[in-house]
């Protein structure tokens, strides 16, 4: 199994720091972008409901929803920390491939749902500070897609540096409302006390805890923990734990506070003054100055969304790469990968606009937090299965204690959930012209949906997860060699990636070359440091890549064939040509994936560049 975001994989360095407070602030980042998930637009309607029907009342709501998300994020840290794997791989090495397929679908399309509210976000905040119709403002979104890959390519860190600026404006944004706003104290406190006023306090309690725990947050979480690097010994895996939760906790407060402040703006202006109805981000934007008086007030909440929406697409985004990679491992080129989720996102959202009007936003995103509610489950129980295994956490497994409470938040949040899928296919059947559409489609599908999430609840207990799995891992490899016919090329070269391709590659070489030959296995570093420091890198990737070379060489050295190896850095339609043209080889053996038509470009392919630049024959070994 490939190392998770394999581009900024450990690219962060953790030790050699001269103090405690050094070492925590190395850790200090992941969170942070987790953190944007739990005030998205699709938390602002809930928490501008609470706040305009009851008041300071359900603040409660919003804290014991921070309490379980620390936990399933926590949970989550520790997945990716002690087993250098993200939910998503952890799921492939688990279930069969067909659940898996069935969960990288359903993984997807909540990636897209999220994506749709935060594209709406966004959307709305452009339209309410400059003006800019909510089509424009949804296509305006795809552009931040670039943006996202110009960051990823700078580093980790500049990602990191960049999301927490963002938040911070979402912060101070509030906490000027605050001020305008002046909240009654004595209120917010007392809403820390549980309390429901009535039955819709309920449903707007539910709305709120619903739309806190995000399924993509899980993944993304396991895989942002693992571009730290960090001793590997029990003492070292048990202080990024420790440091890793100190980033959780301060985080995660901050989005709390985020979402307080959202309630709390809405219960001291709209709840005071009698407007118990103002669910809507634009009617909540239009009411503020006449109420509180200023201008900045309304100016500073518009900010404060295109802010949020626009950090939580770009950690959306990369959720949606970590799926892709641990459920299939499948690579695609990263702009593509981008490009692929923001287009599921922004055509339904352009289609419904244009058909139904810009009145729709609001029930787009509803839409979208009912698509998250039902993928949610598919989350949190395989991970709580994850960190209760003993052989898999190697010692680090949750104790019994955080077992049972881990549970009972899987519980809470799956029930609530179902409550509000249910509640919503009752709706619609209440409304709908043809309510026989929705009872042969929707009602089945969410009965599968029930069937296959007490599959994914049970099976663990009962069958052991599958550790040697058929993939690309260059650390499963074995190579079979094929008795061997000919003999012509003196010199050759074959390009390896170690995937599977390398082992069909390999073999058509002998049959050219036999023992006679000499044979030069070369393989292109593609990562970010390799691009940016060519062969002075020295990330774990590179690392990694010259031991297996090392390996393969070994391999066919005591086959009796004469093996050389060669590194090369950066794209390997720049680097092959290069390494190849600067030595006498009679010819360039390379295997493929099969591909072919577009395929070819989502993969970026090396082979039409290859044939146009090289001196000598390619020859391509198709692996069908």
């Amino acid at each position: 199994m490939g190392k998770s975001l394999e581009e900024v994989n450990e690219s962060v360095a953790t030790q050699g720091k001269t103090s405690t407070f050094r070492r925590i602030l190395a850790f200090l980042g992941p969170a942070y972008l987790i953190s944007v998930g739990y005030m998205d637009p699709g938390n602002w309607a809930t928490d501008l409901a609470g706040g305009s029907q009851f008041g300071y009342a359900l603040i409660w709501v919003l804290l014991m929803s921070n309490v379980m998300a620390l936990l399933l994020q926590s949970l989550s840290a520790r997945l990716g920390i002690v087993t250098q794997r993200d939910l998503a791989q952890a799921s492939r090495e688990t279930y069969s491939p067909f659940v898996n397929y069935i969960l990288y679908f359903l993984a997807e399309i909540a990636i897209a749902a999220c994506d749709l509210a935060e594209v709406l976000g966004m959307a709305i905040g452009l339209n309410l500070l400059f003006n800019i119709s909510l089509l424009d403002g949804v296509i305006i979104t795809v552009l931040d897609t670039f943006l996202l890959l110009f960051l990823i390519n700078k580093g980790i860190r500049k990602m990191e540096a960049f999301i927490i600026a963002l938040v911070a404006i979402v912060g101070f944004s509030f906490v000027f409302e605050m001020f305008f706003a002046q909240p009654e104290i004595g209120k917010v406190m007392t809403g820390l006390i549980p309390t429901l006023p009535n039955e819709n306090a309920l449903y707007i309690a539910i709305g709120i805890i619903g739309a806190t725990v995000m399924p993509h947050n899980l993944y993304l979480h396991s895989s942002l923990v693992q571009t730290r690097k960090f001793d590997r010994s029990k003492k070292g895996i048990k202080q990024a734990l420790k440091y890793n939760l100190i980033d959780s906790t301060i985080a995660l407060n901050l989005a709390f506070f985020v979402n307080a402040a959202i309630l709390i703006l809405a219960a001291a202006t709209f709840y005071k003054n009698g407007l118990f109805e103002v669910a809507e981000i634009q009617d909540a934007h239009q009411l503020l100055e006449p109420l509180l008086g200023t201008k900045w007030a309304p100016i500073l909440f518009a900010v404060a969304l295109i802010a949020a929406g626009q950090s939580s697409t770009i950690t959306g985004t990369l959720a949606g790469q970590i799926i892709m990679e641990g459920y299939l491992s499948l690579r695609i080129q990263p702009w593509v990968r981008r490009i692929i989720t923001r287009l599921l996102a922004i055509v339904p959202a352009v289609i419904t606009i244009l058909y139904f009007g810009e009145d729709i936003t609001g029930k787009l995103l509803i839409l979208s937090q009912v698509i998250l509610s039902l993928q949610l489950g598919f989350a949190i129980i395989p991970l709580i299965h994850f960190v209760s295994d003993k052989s898999k956490m190697k010692g680090f497994h949750i104790s019994k204690t955080t077992q049972v409470a881990a549970w009972l938040i899987a519980s809470i949040i799956v029930t609530l959930n179902g409550k509000l899928v249910y509640d919503e296919i009752k709706n619609w059947l209440q409304i709908t012209n043809h309510p026989t559409l929705i009872w042969t489609t929707v009602v089945p599908l969410a009965i599968g949906f029930l069937f296959l999430l007490l599959y994914i609840v049970f099976k663990p207990f009962f069958v052991k997860a599958k550790h040697n799995i058929d993939n690309h891992s260059p650390h499963n490899l074995k190579l079979k060699l094929r008795a061997l016919n000919t003999y012509s090329a003196k010199n050759i070269a074959i390009a390896v990636d170690f995937s599977k391709a390398d082992e069909l590659a390999i073999n058509s070489a002998f049959e050219l070359g036999g023992l006679q030959a000499k044979y030069t296995l070369i393989h292109v570093v593609e990562t970010v440091g390799a691009m940016m420091y060519g062969r002075n890198t020295d990330d774990h990737e590179t690392s990694i890549d010259e031991k297996l070379l090392l390996e393969y060489k070994t391999l066919l050295v005591d086959k009796g064939y004469q093996i050389e190896t060669q590194l090369g850095f950066g794209r390997p339609g720049k680097v092959l040509p290069k390494i190849v043209n600067e030595n006498s080889f009679d010819i360039l053996v390379m295997g493929t994936h099969g591909h072919s038509g577009i395929k070819d470009l989502l993969f970026g392919t090396t082979v039409d560049k290859l044939r146009h630049k090289i001196s000598v024959p390619l020859f391509i070994i198709k692996n069908k």
